[in-house]
């Protein structure tokens, strides 16, 4: 376990250095620790070092370990960072804190219905597909805009920003780019952006929130 502990610290001080050349503030950068695929143990050192942001990509297996260590320590803040399907909208809501993938008018419906049942609000951000993959979710560059004002006006959702996942064969500086110029536009403060191979580019081009796994749990 040291040497997740170590691997923590590293990306922390790696975090630290970018917002600095940056010149931005220190600790202006949230730091998620992708916990996807992990199981309990190996989460709690971290937890025990201090890292409160995680990141899940399914809801399922989110559930099988996270509400006992939340129950444990008080201050996790969950990110659901995988896709969202529609039938999965009520425990996504019960559980998550903040949900980055909100991609189409029927999850942002589900979402909003289920908010309102639950009394419960997590932040919520919109997937954008900057490559325009047709194998991955994400609303299309074009097309942010107006989902955005469907969100906030038929919806009546509250999106506090932006998350994209670049093509993993291009650069990624262009995608974190069109992503800012875009929240930038919408008036939108949260940039989620940057992984383990990429994420002080993502912070140099104003990432708020970096998702990083592999670079502190190790290889999946």
């Amino acid at each position: 376990m040291s040497d997740v502990i170590e691997r923590l610290t590293e990306v922390r001080n790696r975090i630290a250095a970018a917002e600095e050349l940056a010149r931005r503030g220190a600790g202006s950068v949230r730091l998620i620790a992708v916990s996807k695929t992990f199981e309990a143990d190996t989460i709690r050192p971290i937890i025990v070092a201090g890292q409160r942001d995680f990141g899940e990509n399914r809801v399922q297996e989110a559930q099988g370990k996270w509400p006992a260590l939340k129950a444990e320590t008080p201050g996790i803040v969950l990110h659901l960072i995988g896709p969202l399907q529609s039938n999965k909208a009520g425990e996504a809501v019960a559980l998550f804190d903040v949900i980055h993938t909100i991609d189409r008018d029927k999850i942002a419906e589900a979402v909003a219905r289920e908010m309102k049942k639950q009394s419960r609000a997590p932040r919520l951000l919109v997937q954008v597909n900057t490559g325009e993959e047709p194998q991955k979710a994400g609303v299309a560059p074009s097309e942010v805009d107006a989902f955005v004002v469907r969100c906030r006006e038929v919806h009546g959702l509250v999106i506090d920003g932006l998350m994209c996942i670049p093509p993993a064969d291009q650069i990624a500086a262009p995608h974190f780019a069109l992503l800012a110029k875009i929240a930038k536009r919408l008036g939108l403060k949260s940039l989620s952006m940057g992984m383990s191979g990429d994420f002080e580019t993502a912070i140099m081009l104003g990432a708020t929130d970096v998702r990083v796994g592999s670079a502190i749990f190790g290889a999946r």
